[in-house]
């Protein structure tokens, strides 16, 4: 261990003590007290119980509550990395190289697949994104939720379930429930400018150590409050985001002299959200309410480099090789509305929400080498489009029967028709050209080849579930509850999950609680549908080779067979402790999966004599479809802490440890049912590495908040276990090593309207361990992009903030 590494380690362990023995401190000196302070009033959640006023230190399950505060107090604006350095459990990586991934990045939860995640929005489900993940980048083969469509400053705070909660939610709820709750304001108003850059030290094994400044970020974001009538709020917020594009490649060894041919980092950005969020009363105590949002986001990343000397390569257009570039337009929508009130003793809340993404790609900078010089080198190369349309409806009611407390019973149903679409590129970014008879020659937009015609697909299917969910508490310590929920779906059939929960408070301070739940995750229409396909030259003849759908002609003879739902067992046991102003949650848990859906590997033709016998008829050279079949066990615990220390004359402390350490392991492959012989592997090792391994199995971050008079500071220090990037063989593996990442800010308010922010994020300008030369043929990959903190280096930022 260097020295740097040694102080690194010993800044973060010193916030961690300071943090557990502040609390033992406090243990011991404090009365007991059962009444909620201000800090735990702050914390009421809505997430995972229907019962009004319960905070998240009273809840039957964990659940991590960030703040607007939090959120706005760090380098980042963007929700989803702001959500990682505040949840221990969550990570959100920085993928590169890996097409439309780089642009809608996944965030997972307890190390599980990106779509096994619930995403909520003032309680209702929020869409997802029309994008599937189809490289290789963490959460291959899921299409999830594109948290960072939402801004920070629409939000009041965001609320993180730690448990399976598909008996309450539905779908999705496999590892936990993330619900985005808007601000609600009358008045008031705020407006923030951020910029920042990354100011690093690159060092490559090729190039070695180099200076850099890039990525330079401007966010600039305001709201305001507007009251309707003498009890109503329309709050309004809009966000402008531009960031410029990162590099951490390597030399390439293929030019001479060498040098960096590749762009391997973040993408360049530039979007703009505006939301809306309004409710009103309408007499006899019935409100309404409703929100909207819209985002436009152009960005642009890199694909691999084409050199000069490329087969594939016009000197006409590029004497010089070129880099091809990936341009993702996303447009996200929402609409949501609904009436609240009181039928017959019942609490009801009735709404329908709207939600719609649309991916239009572009594929810049590049050629159709089988149209020669006359080649276009932009190309538009087709769109995804997913949307859901939401009915719900909530009934609660309590009752008086004799327990220590009313017996709280909720019914509901939610409706839901969703539809996929694919749109063909123009013909140049998927045809072959007049050159196309020369074998040697690839058809398509380098980079990124556009859809074709035979990839269109436009699919809808519906869902209707109905739930009921009883909360009781049986005498003043002892409470339990229990959800049955029944789902019916159009494509693939039915699904009934339950979940029991209990809590047993031996004192005001200390509790112990738990519940063990089935959940389940019906396969998304993207990864029913999802068909990209490129043309090659088989033995002078064009044939097919992608991603087709499960139910194709093609995937069935491979032995791929209709979807079928992930299903899964969820256990949490674990303890709230609390005295004064010091509080500790531990939560053990252990999710078992069955019947994962995944990417299968690319079959080719060349595998056997039968395979080639299989697709020859079809004109297909090589196929991979989604499937069904990989079981896994995550086990894990998460410990948080927190000890609020308020003095006269050193000001106001805040300290939080929180630790996540998580192990997944893959009990059971895919099967084929294809008469072949032998049969072709469908899920390699590397895919099995990656779910593994390619999240950190231990992340640990101590903050400590301090504030006196006009200042402000927050200190955070997060250790990051190493993660496993897996290659085809194990000679081919790399690792991110063990990381510990520490940022700064500071703060002052210049006026009572005007404060000032200066910070640092990676202070240290830690880097994941970079890719070996030995793999790393091209100079592409310089380090890996499977870092759960990315591999950017030092960010350092300023923040002006306006309210009124």
């Amino acid at each position: 261990m260097t020295a740097t590494t040694r102080f690194r380690f010993t800044l973060f362990a010193a916030a961690s003590a300071t943090a557990l023995l502040a609390g033992a401190a406090n243990a011991q000196t404090a009365p007991q007290s059962a009444e909620p302070d201000a800090a735990q009033i702050d914390d009421v959640v809505v997430t995972g119980t229907r019962v009004p006023n319960r905070s998240r230190l009273d809840t039957l399950a964990p659940v991590d509550v960030v703040t607007q505060e939090d959120l706005q107090n760090r380098g980042t604006t963007e929700l989803a990395a702001a959500l990682a350095q505040s949840v221990p459990s969550l990570t959100f990586p920085r993928p590169a190289v890996v097409d439309g991934t780089d642009s809608i990045r996944p965030a997972t939860l307890r190390g599980l697949s990106p779509d096994q995640t619930l995403v909520l929005v003032n309680g209702t489900r929020r869409h997802a994104s029309a994008l599937v993940n189809v490289n290789g980048s963490v959460g291959r083969g899921s299409a999830a939720v594109d948290l960072n469509t939402i801004p920070s400053g629409a939000l009041d705070r965001v609320e993180v379930l730690r448990d399976g909660a598909s008996a309450q939610y539905g779908s999705d709820a496999i590892a936990g429930v993330v619900n985005l709750r808007l601000r609600q304001a009358r008045e008031g108003g705020g407006a923030t400018v951020t910029f920042g850059q990354y100011n690093t030290t690159i060092d490559t094994p090729r190039a070695g150590s180099r200076d850099e400044q890039d990525g330079a970020t401007v966010t600039a974001s305001a709201w305001q409050g507007f009251g309707l009538g003498e009890d109503g709020y329309l709050t309004l917020s809009a966000e402008y985001l531009q960031r410029d594009p990162t590099n951490r490649s390597d030399l390439d060894p293929r030019v001479t002299p060498n040098a960096i041919t590749a762009r391997f980092g973040d993408p360049q950005v530039e979007q703009w959200t505006v939301f809306a969020n309004a409710g009103a009363p309408l007499g006899n105590g019935w409100d309404i309410y409703g929100w909207a949002g819209f985002q436009d986001r152009d960005s642009e990343s890199a694909a691999f480099p084409r050199l000069a000397s490329n087969v594939n390569n016009v000197a006409a257009l590029y004497p010089n090789g070129f880099l091809p570039k990936i341009a993702v337009n996303s447009q996200d929508f929402s609409l949501a509305g609904g009436l609240r009130g009181s039928i017959g003793g019942w609490d009801a809340d009735v709404n329908l929400v709207y939600g719609r993404n649309a991916l239009d790609f572009r594929t810049e900078n590049s050629l159709n080498a089988t149209y020669g010089a006359a080649s276009p080198t932009s190309f538009d190369s087709g769109s995804l489009i997913y949307d859901q349309l939401v009915l719900g409806a909530d009934f609660t009611r309590q009752y008086e029967v004799g327990l220590y407390a009313p017996l709280n019973v909720a019914v509901g149903l939610e409706a839901r028709r969703e539809t996929y679409e694919i749109q063909a590129g123009q013909p140049e970014s998927w045809n072959r050209g007049p050159l196309g008879s020369n074998t040697a020659l690839a058809g398509g937009a380098q980079g990124f080849p556009g859809f074709q015609p035979s990839n269109e697909v436009d699919e809808d299917r519906t869902a209707v579930g109905v739930y009921i969910d009883v909360e009781a508490p049986v005498t003043e310590q002892f409470t339990v509850a229990g959800a049955v929920r029944f789902e019916d779906y159009s494509d693939f059939g039915t699904s009934t999950t339950g979940k029991i929960s209990a809590r047993y408070d031996f004192a005001p301070s200390f509790a112990l609680r738990g519940s063990v739940s089935t959940g389940f995750r019906a396969p998304s229409l993207q990864q029913s549908y999802f068909t990209s396909t490129s043309s090659v030259i088989q033995n002078g003849a064009v044939v097919e080779t992608g991603t087709f759908p499960a139910t194709s002609t093609v995937a069935s003879l491979l032995g791929a067979q209709p979807l079928d739902a992930e299903t899964s067992v969820n256990y949490t046991v674990g303890a709230v402790y609390r005295l004064g102003d010091f509080n500790l949650t531990i939560d053990a848990y252990k999710i078992d999966i069955e019947d994962q859906i995944v990417l299968s590997e690319l079959i080719n033709r060349s595998f056997s004599p039968q395979v080639a016998g299989l697709l020859d008829p079809l004109g297909v050279q090589a196929a991979r479809f989604f499937l069904n079949g990989v079981d896994t066990t995550t086990k894990g615990i998460d410990i948080v802490g927190r000890y609020r220390l308020g003095t006269e004359t050193y000001g106001d402390w805040d300290f939080t440890v929180a630790a996540n350490f998580n192990d997944v392991e893959v009990k059971r492959l895919p099967t084929s049912s294809s008469v072949l012989n032998p049969v072709p592997p469908l899920f390699a090792r590397s895919r099995i590495l990656t779910i593994e391994n390619g999240t950190p199995d231990t992340k640990i971050s101590g903050t400590a908040d301090w504030s006196y008079g006009r200042w402000g500071v927050t200190a955070r220090a997060t250790h990051y276990a190493s993660v496993l990037q897996p290659g085809s063989t194990a000679a081919a593996d790399y690792s991110t090593g063990d990381k510990v990442v520490a940022d700064f800010e500071a703060r002052f308010q210049a006026s009572e309207r005007v404060s000032l922010s200066l910070g640092v994020d990676n202070a240290f300008d830690e880097y994941p361990d970079a890719v070996p030369v030995t793999l790393n043929s091209n100079g592409v990959l310089g380090f890996p992009f499977y870092s759960p903190f990315g591999f950017n280096g030092r960010y350092v930022y300023a923040r002006v903030a306006l309210s009124w």
